[in-house]
């Protein structure tokens, strides 16, 4: 066998390797295309829908998208409904929900990653199992707490449980503080700080994009909250954006359902998180990432 022969046999394996790598490639990019427009597509439908006439909606074959668009709908729908006090009263259970959550979730984490205590562990292990409990299982228990508690018609049941912290955000926080290394929570002690100065200058301020994320979640679980307030909140003036859009579902339908109308308030609702999440998602990703154990 002389060199022309071997230099043509690894020019034709690298070649074939390369090909492999490209059709790879291209497989990937099909799957990630195709899974991008079954999510793009129902959220697509949906604005069309709310830019759109009865006539438009009712027609057939139907239309991806609508002849004129009817930015109309969407004032027309905000006043069909009371969407100003139904956002208000979101705003206002959304942040606080946030503020207890973040709170009790990072002095927990804290504790968890850089205190030593006898049955951390197990204390850890067992906070992790409540995880497996079914949410429905609590409801009852729950409730009949709460009515006790004379909390049922105000917002106390959906903003109160949130400063006890919860365990998915207490691990995911965990881990991230694992990352910090010990060094620096040494050196602050030397200089005489405790922990509640170590936990607000250090180890939040470094978690910023764990404590992002946590925010985030918290926030969209509070503004798509609708089991929640069904159970607790029963007077109409605080209605949630949920309650309020399945409220205006029957309105607009009492004559036949008007599509156009509905489809423009669940965007309505639908906005902020999904802006929220667009403004950041880097913060996200990246701790998501961090938790999960991966940087870069």
């Amino acid at each position: 066998m002389n060199a022309a022969t071997v230099r043509s046999g690894r020019g034709s394996f690298y070649q074939s390797r390369k090909l492999k790598r490209s059709l790879s490639t291209l497989a990937v990019l099909v799957v990630l295309i195709g899974g991008s427009i079954l999510f793009i597509l129902p959220f697509w439908w949906m604005v069309s829908t709310s830019l759109k006439t009865p006539q438009e909606i009712a027609q057939y074959p139907p239309a991806f998208f609508p002849a004129e668009w009817h930015w109309k709908n969407y004032e027309e729908a905000w006043h069909l409904a009371d969407f100003t006090r139904y956002t208000l009263n979101t705003l206002t259970i959304a942040v606080f929900a946030v503020i207890g959550h973040v709170l009790s979730n990072t002095f927990i984490a804290y504790g968890f990653a850089k205190l030593k205590f006898p049955g951390r562990q197990l204390l850890f292990s067992v906070l992790l199992g409540t995880m497996i409990i079914p949410g429905f299982v609590t409801l009852i228990p729950q409730y009949i707490l709460f009515s006790k508690l004379h909390w049922v018609g105000t917002y106390l049941p959906l903003i109160v449980p949130g400063f006890f912290g919860g365990p998915f955000s207490v691990f995911m926080l965990r881990q991230f503080f694992m990352t910090i290394p010990n060094d620096l929570i040494e050196a602050a002690k030397i200089d005489g700080a405790n922990h509640l100065y170590i936990w607000s200058r250090i180890m939040v301020p470094l978690a910023k994009p764990a404590v992002a994320t946590i925010a985030i979640l918290t926030f969209n679980g509070a503004w798509n909250d609708f089991l929640g307030p069904l159970l607790y909140v029963n007077d109409v003036s605080k209605y949630t954006l949920q309650i309020g859009l399945e409220s205006f579902k029957g309105a607009v339908g009492s004559e036949g359902m008007q599509w156009h109308y509905l489809m423009a308030g669940s965007l309505i609702v639908l906005a902020p998180v999904v802006a929220l999440f667009f403004l950041f998602q880097r913060y996200f990703i990246e701790g998501m990432n961090i938790s999960a154990g991966t940087k870069g």
